[in-house]
C-alpha cells in the first residue's frame, strides 16, 4: 500500500470544492432510462450518452472525478479517443464501480446483499494499470418491519470493509457506499436510528480489517424521512439530522464524506447539501461533498433525449447543475437562481 499516493487522490477529490459525477449505472439500468424516453439500448446509445458528459466544456471546474462502469471505462468516442484519454486530459480522476449488484438475502426476506469479492484483487489491478485512481462498492439497506437485521448489516459491511482492504492494496482509493433507502414509510427518526447502526458497524469492520480512514471516503445516503411518510420534514431539519447522524459516527480521519442522491430531485438534493455546509461547514473534521448521479444528470438526459441536435443543451444544462452543487459545497446556493434558470432557458423538467 502506498499511503502517500492513496492520500493524494483523496485530497485531489475534495479539492477547491468540487464533488463527483456518479455515471456508472450498469448496462440494465442505464436501458431502463432509456426505453422511458423512447431511446434505443444499444451499446452505441450508451457510449454517445457517456460521450455527451464527458466531452461537457469546463466540467472540470466543478467536478473532480468521475465513477465509471466496466463498460464505460473501456469505449471510446466516435473519432476513437479512449474515454479514459479524455478524463485524463480534462484533469479528472477516473473511479471505477467495482460491486456486482445485490442479491436477495437467504432467509432474510427483503434484504440484500452485495456480490463482487470474486478476483476483485485481480480487477482492481487490471483498472489501476487503465488510470482508474479510485473507486466504489455499494450496499443497500431496507428500512420495514424488522429491517434491518444485525445479520444484514454485518454481512453488508463486512464485504465493505474487504472491498476496501483490497482497493488500498492496489493503489485506489475506496469509496464505501452503505446506502440506507429512501423506499418505504419510516419516519426520519428511524432512518437516523438505521443509519447510525449501519455506520457504526462499517467502521469497526474498516477497524479490524486494517484500512486506513485518510485514504478512504464514505459515500452514505441522507437522513430523511421515507418516501411514503406523511411527515416530510424541512430542508434544514434533514440537514441538521443528517450532519449530527455523521458526527455521532464518521471518524475525523476519514478523507472525506460524499453524499448519494438516493433517487431526490436534483433541487432537494443540491438544497439539502447547501443547508448542511451553510450551517455546520466550518465546524466539520471532514469535507462534504457530493456524489450524484441522477440528481446531476437527469435535467441534461432528459434535454438530450437520445437526439444529437440536443447535445449542446444538455450539455449546458448538466455543467448548470454540477456548478449548482459547488456552489452547495461552499454553501452558496440559491433556489431562486434555479427558478430563473429554468425561466430563462424554457426548460421543463418532467416529474
Amino acid at each position: 500500500m502506498d499511503m502517500q499516493e492513496l492520500t493524494n487522490t483523496a485530497k485531489k477529490m475534495v479539492a477547491q470544492d468540487k464533488g463527483l459525477l456518479a455515471m456508472d449505472e450498469s448496462i440494465n439500468t442505464c436501458n431502463k432510462r432509456f426505453a422511458v424516453l423512447g431511446i434505443s439500448s444499444a451499446v452505441e446509445s450508451r457510449r454517445a450518452y457517456r460521450e455527451l458528459i464527458l466531452t461537457t466544456p469546463s466540467l472540470n471546474a466543478y467536478i473532480s472525478g468521475v465513477i465509471l462502469s466496466d463498460e464505460t471505462i473501456r469505449q471510446e468516442k466516435l473519432d476513437g479517443t479512449s474515454f479514459m484519454k479524455l478524463i485524463d486530459d480534462a484533469g479528472i480522476i477516473a473511479g471505477i464501480k467495482v460491486d456486482n449488484g445485490t442479491v436477495a438475502m437467504p432467509n432474510h426476506d427483503g434484504e440484500r446483499i452485495t456480490e463482487g469479492l470474486d478476483n476483485l484483487s485481480e480487477r482492481l489491478q487490471e483498472y489501476y494499470a487503465m488510470g482508474a485512481r479510485f473507486a466504489k462498492w455499494r450496499a443497500v439497506i431496507t428500512i420495514g418491519e424488522g429491517m434491518p437485521t444485525d445479520a444484514c448489516i454485518e454481512s453488508n459491511t463486512h464485504a465493505l470493509a474487504i472491498y476496501a482492504a483490497f482497493c488500498q492494496e492496489a493503489g485506489l482509493v475506496p469509496i464505501v457506499e452503505p446506502e440506507v433507502l429512501m423506499e418505504g414509510d419510516h419516519t426520519l427518526s428511524q432512518c437516523k436510528e438505521a443509519t447510525e447502526k449501519v455506520l457504526r458497524s462499517l467502521f469497526n469492520q474498516l477497524y479490524i480489517h486494517g484500512v486506513a480512514l485518510e485514504g478512504l471516503f464514505l459515500k452514505p445516503n441522507m437522513v430523511v424521512p421515507g418516501l411514503n411518510c406523511k411527515q416530510q420534514e424541512s430542508i434544514q431539519e434533514v440537514a441538521e439530522a443528517t450532519v449530527n447522524c455523521f458526527l455521532n459516527c464518521v471518524p475525523a480521519a476519514v478523507a472525506g464524506i460524499v453524499l448519494l442522491s438516493g433517487g431526490q430531485s436534483s433541487k432537494l438534493a443540491t438544497g439539502r447539501l447547501n443547508a448542511m455546509n451553510q450551517k455546520f461547514g466550518f465546524k466539520l473534521p471532514w469535507p462534504l461533498s457530493f456524489s450524484f448521479g441522477r440528481a446531476l444528470q437527469d435535467p441534461a438526459f432528459e434535454i438530450w433525449g437520445g437526439e444529437n441536435i440536443h447535445v449542446d443543451a444538455a450539455q449546458k444544462a448538466l455543467l448548470f447543475r454540477a456548478q449548482r452543487n459547488w456552489l452547495a459545497n461552499r454553501g452558496e446556493y440559491s433556489a431562486v437562481e434555479d427558478i430563473k434558470h429554468d425561466l430563462e432557458s424554457n426548460v421543463t423538467v418532467s416529474k
